[in-house]
């Protein structure tokens, strides 16, 4: 089942969660979840997107995001895009795991 919309506007907190596919590990490493930290402020600076607070777990993480331009899509599209790619080559990841 598809996640509902999210309603989008300039100024919006959202809390965002996102899990790993069957729950497996999303950061395998210290240098896994330092690269996703860069994604979070490359998304910052980018997409003027404010990261108030983040938690990273084994297999998924927790943001308080605030959008000041309303472009929600766009930020979470850059980091968990950015991130997979990353991920899916440095841990060998492939569609015969």
């Amino acid at each position: 089942m598809a996640r509902p919309l999210r309603i989008t506007y300039p100024g919006a907190f959202y809390h965002i969660t996102s899990r790993g596919n069957e729950q497996k590990p999303v950061f395998k490493s210290k240098r896994d979840r330092g690269k996703f930290l860069e994604y979070l402020e490359s998304a910052s600076e980018r997409y003027n997107a404010v990261i108030h607070v983040y938690c990273l777990m084994d297999n998924h993480y927790h943001l308080l995001l605030e959008t000041p331009s309303g472009n929600l899509p766009q930020i979470m599209r850059h980091i968990n895009g950015a991130y997979t790619t990353y991920f899916t080559n440095a841990n060998g990841v492939g569609l015969a795991n």
